[in-house]
Order: structure tokens, then sequence, then C-alpha cells
């Protein structure tokens, strides 16, 4: 019997569950954003790196931009089109790895620009750097970049200055969770004005991600006639790289209720999965999760089945209290999501399901056992 199929054929739960009517939403914005701004769009293979749905994505966007040699290696392999390396720290042993499989290397620092840059021009390769501009928008210290201790980045100018001869563009990656547009043009302003010499210096720039200009209310237009702007005064392309604006509310984890019980009067289900094992994001910045059509008279704690005491998925309403065996649907669990998934406790991971364009839900990966075993030793 395949592991994720219950007896009579029906999907085990857990399972992440993506769809790609919804995906296409995000999607077509990007494409509407691409058009009218002239930016070309990646996608960072560090919030979304699912390569089941590249397929429909390639469509929509420019390549894939990466944190890491393997994540340059799935961007080649599986997505295509560009693909950008970036990394906090290159090591020895991977640079010539990196650069094979790379169309544009950026790197952290001037330490790293100066001991591997002429292995880059060896291969061809265009260069950028990162820039700190010193401003961002961040509503966690965690995933503030320009937090008072950051490494992520050059930030003084004049030391840029030398060596600007010796790059092809700058990357600026400095918002998070930034729903403003009044907040980024106004960083905008503030990147031009300390470094705005530099830009008319290079031949491209990434602006980075964090910019969710796929929420329906966003001003698309305005961000479009901004980066418009943007390139054509300093005489560059520009770059953006979305992780959760091109795969927000596009999939969700499928889990089911296990065992129901009152604690201190309150009603808490214990479902078949983990926010420590398959959600952690939501654990590490201290959020609930958000489960479809949960509204009605009954209050429950939603838990889960691991040993960790704060392995709880939130508190919400139900038209009638959770019973054993009902189906959850907890949304939004593409994001850093699918990506940091673990084996805490040794839980089954969930398998990865696609519901396709035409309506068609297809199982693309399960695991058992022996991958558990596998990861060990």
């Amino acid at each position: 019997m395949h592991p994720s199929l219950q007896p009579g054929g029906a999907l085990q739960t857990p399972y992440y569950r993506i769809d790609e009517q919804k995906l296409l939403l995000n999607l077509q914005r990007i494409a509407q954003l691409r058009a009218h701004s002239g930016a070309k769009v990646l996608l960072a293979l560090k919030c979304f790196a699912t390569w089941s749905v590249f397929a429909l994505m390639r469509q929509y966007m420019d390549g894939t931009t990466s944190s890491s040699l393997y994540e340059v290696r799935l961007g080649h392999d599986k997505f295509g089109r560009e693909t950008q390396a970036y990394s906090v720290a290159f090591a020895d042993h991977e640079i010539d790895a990196v650069l094979a499989l790379s169309d544009k290397i950026i790197f952290n620092s001037l330490s790293q620009l100066r001991r591997f840059s002429a292995r880059a021009r060896a291969a061809g390769r265009p260069v950028g750097l990162r820039v700190n501009p010193g401003c961002s928008h961040s509503p966690y210290a965690l995933a503030d970049p320009a937090r008072p201790d950051s490494r992520l980045g050059e930030r003084d100018a004049d030391k840029i200055a030398p060596v600007i001869d010796q790059l092809d563009g700058l990357m600026f990656h400095n918002n998070c969770e930034n729903r403003s547009f009044s907040s980024f043009e106004a960083m905008l302003a503030q990147i031009e004005a300390r470094f705005g010499h530099l830009l008319r210096q290079v031949s491209w720039v990434s602006l980075g991600g964090g910019i969710h200009f796929c929420a329906p209310d966003y001003p698309l237009d305005q961000l479009a006639r901004r980066l418009r702007d943007f390139a054509q005064q300093h005489g560059v392309q520009v770059y953006l790289e979305p992780g959760e604006a091109s795969i927000s509310n596009s999939a969700t984890l499928e889990v089911t209720v296990l065992d129901t019980g009152f604690v201190n009067g309150k009603l808490v289900a214990v479902v078949d999965s983990s926010i420590e094992a398959h959600m952690p994001d939501l654990l590490v910045y201290g959020l609930a999760a958000r489960i479809a059509s949960a509204s009605g008279p009954h209050t429950c704690v939603v838990a889960g089945r691991s040993c960790l005491a704060g392995d709880v998925f939130g508190e919400f309403r139900f038209a009638r209290a959770p019973q054993v065996g009902d189906r959850l649907s907890i949304e939004d669990a593409a994001g850093y999501t699918m990506v940091k998934k673990n084996w805490f406790n040794g839980l089954n991971m969930p398998a990865i399901v696609v519901r396709r364009l035409d309506g068609r839900e297809e199982l693309v990966q399960s695991m058992d056992y022996e991958d558990y075993a596998g990861s060990l030793s």
C-alpha cells in the first residue's frame, strides 16, 4: 500500500496541498507587474522550493534566486531560466560549482568579493554585491536585515565606491512582511539618497523580496510606476525576489483530529500534525495559524501531537465542536513551511499534493520510516 493512502485510496493526512488555481492568481499579478514596470521577477527559493509546480511558475517568472549551493542547483535543474546565486558566505570548496550553475553571483561582503571575484570573472559571471542601506521594514527583530548587528551586506558607500568598477549589480534586501507601499517608497528614496551615485555605475539592481504586492489591496500600479521610474533614472534593470508574495494563500496543511478533551475548561483538539515539525515558522515568530472556515460559537484550541508543550496551532471558533476524525485545513502553508519541515519526534513528514489547474489532485511526494532513518545515521 502506498504510504500516503488510506484503505480505499483516500489520501492519508497530514499533507500539504498546493492549489494551482490559487497560485495562478499570484502569478497573474506578477505578470502584470513585470509588464507595467519592466522589472524581472525571481522566485526566492529560501521561501518556497516545491519544484512540482515550477512548470507553471516559470511561465510567469524570470528565474530563481538562492541562498546556498543546493538552492542554486535546484533553481538551475528544476526551474531553469535565470539563476542568481547569493550566499551570506560562499565556501572555497563550493564556489566553482556555484559559478558553473549560476548566471549571476552576488557577494555579501567586500571580503568575499575580493576572495572570489577573479574566479567569477574567469567563469564569465556578472558580479553583484549586497548593500545594507541601514533602513528596513520588518515586524520581527529576528528577520530584520538592518538590525544593528546585521552581517547582511555592506553599509558604507565610501568603501564600496573604490570597487564599483568590479561590480555589474547591487542588491538591496531590506523588506520583510511589508504590505505598505508608502513604506517601500520611503525606503527606496533613502537608498537613492545614499547610494544613487553608485546605482548609476552598475547595470542591474535587485530590490529583494518581502514586498507583499500580491495582496488584493496592494497598489500594484503605483509600485509598477515607481519601479519603472527608478530603472529609467538610474539606467538599471530592476529585479525583485518575491518569496511569500508569489505563493501566499495557495496551499493548506490538511490534518485530522486524533483526540479531544477539556483542559482547564477549554476544549483541546489534538491533530495528526505539529507546528514544531510541520509549520515551524509560525512557532519561531509566535504566530497563530489560520484555519479555513473557522467561525461559530464553539471555541477550541488546536494542538499538535509532538511532546513540545507549546506545540499549539492556536485557538479557533467552529460551527460545531471538533470531534475525532474531523478534517481541518490550516491555511497559507507554503511559504517558509515546506522548506523548514523537520523530523522532530519522528513524526512522519506530510505528503505533498498538488491540485492541478484542471482540478485533478496529484500526490507528488510522500515519505516513510526509511526517509526518517536515512536522514539520521
